[in-house]
């Protein structure tokens, strides 16, 4: 069996691994570290919650040691763009573990903190940068960061960066770092569509899937309950009342779904906590602390959480609402089954989301499991036929589509005050609530179409 120490990593990252409690490389590991060593561009797919994190940081430090040189001031060698707070927080901190030995210099930007701090840490120049695009293009702006010196760029999540709310901050990013750089892209979806993209931005790619693509963990055991919308609440309190569901995290589409399906588990006596785009940074990191440390049992969250949360022993995934992209479903169950565990995902499908239910086991090649409870519709036949939701239906998606307001500093909400409902300020994820809390397009070309204020 592979260990870490057969890839040819230097001491002081085995000795960090060694203090993580890390030995044998995942799959993903195990493949793209030898590549990412002798600087080849490279795609790396695999499910969600297989390491892929170490699969690019580890190789980078490495690397980064092996040639070191201070970047000059207000500079970085390798930047890492990731599509919400969260993760470039999370990335941020697995870098700092890795190489806590190496005495390498990270830095992290996002939109919703402050950005004299973000200056400060950038001012004399560091090794990495995990950013957001668009608080990464306010610092390009105000002369705070330059990429003139990036060595190595790397996209978290990719298929999700290079969608419609990100393609066009990654184009204006890519004109500002060097022709000749090493480009990585991490994912565990790729459709074919954003795959063309990605070709873009990368120079005779080596690829590696060690799995099929947009396919489920196979430890995650997979259920959907039919059930009627106004029993969706009832239903997940009645599965709530198992306490073998010791960690759960619970999927609802909307912003102000989320909040009211909090303030019902509230009412009904469970500590909840809630996760999304109209939290203040300070709000989501206290509830993302609070489910980690077990005050809270339950964390409802919008998409934010599907690419953003690490957390250990999450026992259960709940889809309150099924994903109208089915890609995101296999982001969120891949929050539970994590590093070897096992875990549970339970989807409620309404009778106007049974085409969403067809498309994800289109997606991932399998059906879900029915399971029947006391809330439970009548399973569908076969060869029911299936309508998509349209007219009302899309009006009422769009009715909870989020302003798109300047969030990151006095500007921006002194030009919200004045009454321009539509930000001009770029589709960051973490300023104006992340791209997959909004109705999405499965559409690369629509989504190529479509006009963004800048």
């Amino acid at each position: 069996m592979t260990q870490f120490k057969d890839l040819g990593l230097c001491a002081p990252i085995l000795k960090a691994l060694d203090a993580e409690g890390y030995a044998t490389p995942t799959p993903i590991q195990s493949q793209s570290i030898p590549i990412v060593l002798t600087g080849r561009d490279l795609i790396g797919l695999a499910q969600t919650g297989t390491g892929k994190t170490a699969a690019f940081a580890l190789p980078i430090l490495q690397r980064l040691h092996q040639n070191r040189k201070h970047a000059g001031e207000r500079a970085c060698r390798t930047l890492v763009l990731a599509p919400t707070r969260e993760l470039a927080v999370q990335i941020a901190e697995s870098f700092r573990a890795y190489g806590k030995f190496l005495g390498l210099s990270t830095a992290v930007v996002f939109g919703g903190a402050s950005m004299f701090k973000q200056k400060q840490a950038l001012y004399r120049g560091v090794d990495i940068v995990v950013a957001t695009p668009g608080r990464l293009l306010d610092h390009i702006n105000q002369r705070s960061l330059r990429l003139d010196a990036v060595e190595i760029l790397v996209l978290d999540e990719a298929d999700h960066m290079l969608d419609m709310g990100f393609i066009h901050d990654l184009r204006k990013i890519a004109t500002l770092v060097p022709k000749r750089r090493q480009s990585l892209f991490f994912s565990a979806t790729m459709p074919a569509a954003i795959a063309e993209l990605a070709a873009q931005f990368l120079s005779n790619p080596q690829q590696i899937a060690v799995a099929p693509v947009s396919s489920t963990a196979e430890r995650v055991e997979q259920a959907v309950v039919h059930v009627d919308h106004a029993k969706k609440q009832d239903l997940l309190h009645a599965l709530l009342g198992d306490r073998s569901i010791s960690r759960a995290l619970v999927f609802v589409r909307t912003k102000h779904g989320a909040d009211r399906v909090l303030r019902k588990l509230e009412s009904a006596g469970f500590a909840a906590e809630t996760i999304h785009g109209n939290r203040n940074q300070g709000q989501r990191t206290r509830a993302l602390d609070a489910f980690k440390k077990g005050r809270a049992r339950v964390l409802v969250a919008t998409e934010i959480a599907a690419r953003g949360i690490d957390v250990d022993n999450v026992s259960h995934v709940i889809n309150f609402d099924l994903p109208n992209v089915p890609e995101q479903y296999v982001h969120r169950i891949g929050r539970t089954a994590r590093a070897g565990a096992g875990g549970s995902a339970v989807s409620f499908c309404a009778p106007d989301e049974r085409a969403y239910l067809r498309d994800i086991e289109s997606l991932t090649k399998q059906g879900v499991p029915v399971m029947e409870t006391d809330f439970s519709l009548a399973t569908p036949r076969p060869d029911e036929r299936v309508h998509r939701p349209k007219g009302p239906a899309q009006r009422s998606l769009r009715k909870h589509r989020p302003e798109r307001h300047h969030a990151s500093d006095a500007h921006g909400k002194a030009h919200a005050k004045q009454g321009h409902g539509r930000s001009h300020a770029r589709g960051d994820a973490d300023r104006r609530g992340p791209k997959s809390e909004r109705p999405q397009t499965r559409s690369s070309a629509q989504a190529g179409q479509r006009k963004r204020h800048d």
